[in-house]
């Protein structure tokens, strides 16, 4: 199956991204609500969300430009500084964006 690239066929390929996008979501509530959230499987959702974080930072730092490094260590200590997230990924964006406008 073909969709070709016109203003038509991308609008449909956003729609079907999108509804499988909701459906991934929402299906994803809908099982767990029929699953009892003991201290394990709170343990495992935790360290799942880790290992995610982990798995797209490790090949940023080895892999990544000028721009993906300072925006790692700019977040890495603003967020040690600060302790909170939000004005770190905030911080990490403006390193990288900062350095690849000068570059």
């Amino acid at each position: 199956m073909t969709i070709e690239t016109t203003t038509t066929g991308v609008l449909v390929l956003i729609l079907i991204m999108t509804l499988v996008t909701l459906a991934t979501r929402f299906g994803g509530v809908f099982i767990m609500s029929f699953v009892r959230i003991s201290p394990r499987i709170e343990s495992f959702i935790n360290t799942m969300a880790s290992s995610v974080l982990i798995a797209i930072i490790v090949p940023m730092a080895f892999e990544g430009d000028a721009g993906a490094l300072a925006a790692l260590s700019v977040t890495a200590v603003t967020m040690l500084v600060l302790q909170k997230p939000l004005p770190a990924i905030a911080a990490g964006v403006f390193a990288a964006a900062a350095l690849r406008y000068l570059f």
